[in-house]
């Protein structure tokens, strides 16, 4: 089966978010742990720039934590440019075992996805997932330099500067997976690459429709629904293939392309990157899920599988998603070890402060 159900607890321990200047004025700018004001970060070039995100992303997680480096069995993760460099000149600098993914935008999930099978099958007790992306370096890469000032059609998305990292632990917190979905590759025959959303969301469909299906629950047992980044566009085309399936997606449902930037930003039809679905789900789902406010949450990353090259030769554009189901565990504080684990982590009570306000990490 697609679905694999966790048999031992399998815990999110922190999430840290880093976003653009762009990403931190939007409606979702008081959840993010640092906003970056210069994204070149001090960067000869938005390559450069975008490793050491991921490497900022990575330590500042692991420090959020009350972890070290050494706590860590493995790196987990992938990214949007060509054979990952941002993950793999990260993954140099860190000392620590690397499983390098790629599942473009779904990369999100798919690292949780592995990571909690890794530590639910006892091969490792912490694990960093991680992702990000910059919209520049996305540009230069997969469309025109940015100095060329190319107009864009209506149906376009916004790759967002910024992603997350999550700690994924044997360690007990509030936040447990419950269960996680892989997803097959789907393709509707959309080859536009300046319309991902409808390239996505048939992926999206399937893999929610299984997801329901093997775990036998419905949507109205999630507090909500999240897919990566279909934007605008690829939601309202999934709420319709899903209707084809006499499933309706309700209130609950979001996309997290729709939620990270203001309606007055001019991104078409909103966010988009494998740093989409990461920064929110670190930064607004779990902090919604700490508080208790969220009880059940089913996130699902899409990502569209071509590359430039197959673009150019015409060829359509295949679509994953994966999905995690999160759960909040109410009586985390009084579990047999938390007293061990609050002690390790008081330092922690002001974590968010002191990200924003340690330079020497950022």
């Amino acid at each position: 089966m697609q679905t694999y159900k966790l048999k031992n607890n399998v815990y999110i321990l922190e999430g840290f978010t880093m976003v653009g200047p762009l990403e931190g004025k939007g409606p979702l700018k008081d959840y993010f742990d640092y906003v970056i004001q210069d994204d070149t970060l001090k960067e000869k070039t938005f390559e450069k720039a975008e490793r050491k995100l991921l490497y900022d992303l990575i330590i500042n997680a692991v420090d959020k934590a009350g972890l070290k480096l050494c706590d860590i069995d493995f790196f987990v993760g992938g990214d949007l440019l060509n054979q990952i460099v941002s993950s793999s000149y990260t993954a140099r600098e860190l000392n620590i075992p690397f499983i390098g993914l790629y599942s473009a935008c779904a990369n999100m999930t798919e690292s949780l996805a592995i990571s909690s099978i890794f530590v639910d099958n006892k091969v490792a007790n912490n694990i960093v997932a991680a992702t990000c992306t910059h919209f520049s370096s996305a540009e230069r890469q997969y469309r025109f330099p940015l100095e060329l000032g190319n107009q864009r059609p209506p149906t376009a998305q916004w790759t967002i500067t910024g992603g997350g990292a999550s700690i994924v632990s044997n360690i007990p917190s509030k936040i447990r997976i419950d269960s996680v979905t892989f997803g097959k590759v789907i393709d509707y025959g959309i080859s536009d690459v300046n319309n991902m959303g409808a390239a996505m969301a048939p992926a999206a469909c399937d893999t929610i429709k299984t997801h329901l299906e093997n775990t036998k629950h419905k949507i109205s047992d999630y507090d909500i629904i999240l897919t990566g980044d279909l934007g605008k566009l690829g939601s309202e085309i999934l709420i319709d293939l899903m209707e084809h399936e006499n499933i309706i997606l309700g209130q609950n449902y979001s996309d997290c392309g729709c939620m990270i930037y203001d309606k007055t930003e001019k991104v078409f039809m909103g966010g988009s990157g494998a740093g989409c679905s990461a920064s929110v789900l670190n930064s607004y789902v779990l902090y919604k899920m700490k508080k208790g406010d969220f009880k059940r949450v089913l996130m699902v990353s899409t990502g569209a599988l071509m590359s430039t090259t197959t673009s150019q030769q015409g060829d359509t554009i295949p679509g994953i998603a994966h999905a995690i189901e999160l759960v909040y565990e109410a009586n985390c504080d009084n579990f047999p070890n938390n007293k061990i684990i609050k002690a390790k982590n008081s330092k922690l009570k002001n974590s968010k402060t002191k990200a924003k306000n340690n330079k020497s990490k950022i």
